[in-house]
């Protein structure tokens, strides 16, 4: 489904990232982990079109997206659910999931996918009136996510979900990308710093580390190596 290939970016004379070659195969859930300024949001960014690449190709369904424009990436079906949630805070819940939906025509399938988001996080449909800015960082996590959903993607890039929250908010949050995953069929790009918890679900994962991939496998794979298991996950 994506496939990025030997992508570089820079800024400002500084490599963020260095031929970068990762692949997401559909109903696939893979995670990329490294440890902070690896270039890991970079790479998302860089996928969704929010920066410019340098060099490379970022193939989404066959088709070479890295000279369209980011709207145009989200119609293809990639949605990216930001580090750091960026919901619209004097919007309502309702409405900001209604952004999230303003480009799909279909009213019944519009109207399911907010099914399955209240139904995911049954909070949202409370506060659905109340304003997102007026709700705590797990809630508006879970409508960044929510949003994401609404647009009916075929592609869903987490950047760093857990961020911020506190541990039983955080694994409720990586409860409900395993439903995803694994009730709905979603493929799913992860980026995240609770390296554990991003790999044991995962089908496969990359380890970023200073802009360039250095390793990559299934868990049992990474698991396995005595690298990874003492820099990212405390073994």
């Amino acid at each position: 489904m994506l496939k990025v290939d030997h992508l570089s970016v820079a800024y400002g004379g500084l490599t963020a990232l260095s031929d970068i070659c990762l692949e997401v195969r559909a109903g696939e859930l893979v995670s990329v982990v490294g440890p902070n300024g690896a270039g890991k949001s970079t790479l998302f960014k860089a996928i969704s079109g929010v920066v410019r690449a340098g060099s490379g190709s970022v193939t989404f369904e066959g088709e070479d997206i890295l000279q369209t424009r980011p709207f145009q990436r989200a119609h293809a079906g990639i949605a990216h659910v930001p580090e750091g949630r960026h919901v619209f805070p004097a919007m309502s819940v309702q409405e900001n999931l209604e952004m999230g939906a303003y480009a799909l025509a279909d009213a019944r399938k519009r109207e399911e996918l907010f099914e399955r988001i209240f139904a995911l996080f049954p909070i949202l449909a409370e506060r659905r009136r109340q304003y997102a800015g007026t709700l705590s960082g797990g809630e508006q996590q879970m409508l960044a996510i929510g949003r994401g959903l609404a647009s009916a993607p075929k592609l869903m890039m987490f950047d760093e979900p857990s961020m911020g929250l506190a541990p039983a908010v955080a694994d409720t949050i990586f409860e409900r990308i395993a439903q995803l995953h694994k009730e709905d069929g979603m493929t799913i790009l992860l980026v995240e710093q609770r390296v554990a918890e991003a790999m044991e679900n995962c089908d496969r994962g990359y380890v970023l580390q200073t802009g360039r991939i250095v390793m990559s496998g299934t868990y049992e794979e990474l698991s396995s190596d005595d690298n990874v298991r003492r820099a990212y996950l405390g073994m």
